[in-house]
């Protein structure tokens, strides 16, 4: 059965309150292309401009800035406090706001777990708004749409709650999170009750549907045929999604491009789910939910380990719910985690040394060292371990927030491991780097003096754009520049970041995630 539209949907369309523009919702400018059209959201209004000063020496100087006063801006909008970050509430400075969301909305990679927390803290913490803020929330929007490129998708929740406004842009945000970690119906009675948001069509017959009005749903869908404003793709989803025993047979519909999370959610709903192995890393979080299969929560809770936005303590959790239903890749992770995690339950040091190598080279394949070593080193520390399992559980426990107290507790056998030490301490002096990528950490713990252009940065008091500079030019140094791990590290040490730079420094040689 096709919906086919009816002479008198026009007049319906007053009776909903939809204006016909709400079907044309304009994009925020964004970095995330698989956002949902949930809402209509009005262009972005051109930023004033100075009036010119013409003629030769002109009377306005080369940088001005210009500020709201009327308010606060929701830049300025924090989950985390100075005191948590111990990062100043003047984060951003001098800094412009276009600026500082383009380097934010940089492509980088995830390779170091230290540098994935340090760009979250960045993006949550509470900071004055730029001086040049102009009541857009151009920095908000660049800070949430970075959580979900990263696929911290509590954390971008948690932002948008801290923001205390939901605007049409901030609700598009709002409304994909919830409908990847099972909270749809949240997201719809929010709408509902939000006469300001203007949903557009996929949007309402979705929420309609799942409030259980399936007739309202189908006539908001013809409504939308007869004036045009649903796309062939959009119309064809619609209409399975409302009737899929009417399509019963033929064949699967062609996926989106791009994939939105709404998209998503209805493929599903109609038996056509799509595996987010190939979808952006924020759809991962869809498998976690309960009505997912345990391989595919077990998938996507690794892709989120090892993107450090998934907590060590529910990724053994997942990984313990029940024995492996077969042998081989994530099975065999499993299985031996899961022994080991036995022989650490019974503090038993000889199990501990047969089950601990290889649970370990199974995390080392997986990329998911830094997680394990945070659940495990600390109770490893407790065990009188021998030989190799000792060097071993040294070795992890460096890669753990407990990294100093192990390099307190460790005699050191070789070159290596005394520098490796020398990192945990935090001084360098007299030990013998053995290698060029530790020739290159080297300086920054003997000599910690950033390059001249991040000084500067610092002297316009813009920390935050001077640690978003030192983590790419550390990620730079992944990739055969070592010069910029050294300028990165340097400039950590320089203003106080300490733990970031040795435990980043640690995680360069012994994560070996170099391109």
């Amino acid at each position: 059965m096709s919906i086919r539209p009816r002479p008198w949907a026009v007049l319906f369309c007053a009776t909903l309150g939809l204006a016909p523009l709400a079907a044309h919702a304009e994009a925020p400018l964004s970095a995330i292309d698989w956002l949902s059209s949930s809402v209509a959201t009005p262009a972005a209004k051109p930023a004033l401009k100075e009036p010119g000063v013409t003629g030769v020496g002109s009377a306005m100087p080369q940088r001005v800035i210009v500020s709201r006063l009327d308010g606060p801006s929701p830049d300025a909008a924090g989950v985390l406090a100075s005191r948590v970050t111990g990062l100043p509430r003047n984060l951003w400075g001098l800094g412009e706001t276009e600026q500082i969301a383009a380097l934010i909305s940089t492509r980088r990679d995830d390779a170091l777990p230290s540098l994935q927390r340090v760009m979250m803290t960045l993006m949550l913490a509470q900071a004055n708004a730029p001086a040049d803020a102009d009541g857009r929330g151009i920095l908000l929007m660049a800070r949430i749409d970075k959580l979900l490129d990263m696929g911290a998708l509590d954390e971008a929740n948690a932002l948008i709650a801290a923001t205390g406004k939901m605007t049409p842009q901030v609700f598009r945000r709002y409304f994909d999170i919830s409908m990847l970690t099972g909270h749809e119906d949240d997201a719809c009675a929010h709408l509902h009750k939000s006469p300001d948001l203007a949903p557009t069509y996929p949007a309402r017959i979705f929420c309609l549907a799942r409030s259980g009005d399936w007739t309202g749903a189908a006539l908001t869908l013809r409504m939308a045929q007869a004036l045009g404003y649903v796309e062939a793709s959009d119309d064809a989803l619609l209409s399975r999604f409302l009737d899929p025993d009417l399509y019963e047979g033929e064949p699967p519909l062609t996926p989106p491009a791009p994939v939105t999370p709404l998209a998503w959610r209805m493929l599903e709903a109609i038996g056509e789910s799509l595996p987010t192995i190939h979808l952006p890393i924020a759809f991962a979080h869809a498998e976690l939910r309960e009505a997912a299969g345990w391989k595919a929560k077990l998938d996507a809770a690794e892709r989120l380990g090892r993107a450090s936005v998934l907590s060590p303590n529910r990724l053994i959790g997942i990984y313990s719910e029940r024995l492996p239903a077969a042998s081989g890749g994530v099975w065999d992770r499993v299985e031996a985690v899961q022994r080991f995690d036995t022989a650490l339950k019974a503090a038993d040091p000889g199990a501990v040394a047969l089950a601990l190598p290889n649970a370990w080279e199974m995390m080392v394949e997986a990329g998911l060292e830094a997680p394990f070593a945070e659940l495990f080193a600390e109770r490893l520390m407790r065990l009188p371990l021998m030989d190799d399992a000792k060097t071993l559980a040294f070795e992890i426990a460096l890669l753990s927030s407990q990294y100093e107290a192990a390099a307190l507790e460790y005699t050191p056998a070789n070159t290596q491991e005394a520098f490796l030490i020398g990192i945990a301490r935090g001084s360098l002096q007299g030990v013998t780097p053995p290698d060029n990528l530790s020739r290159a950490i080297a300086p920054a713990f003997l000599r910690a003096a950033p390059p001249a252009d991040l000084l500067a940065l610092l002297e316009e008091q813009r920390l935050g754009e001077a640690i978003l500079h030192a983590v790419d030019r550390i990620e730079r140094g992944l990739h055969g520049d070592l010069r910029g791990v050294t300028e990165g590290l340097a400039l950590f040490r320089h203003v106080g970041l300490e733990d970031l730079a040795r435990r980043t420094a640690l995680e360069l040689i012994l994560l070996e995630r170099r391109g």
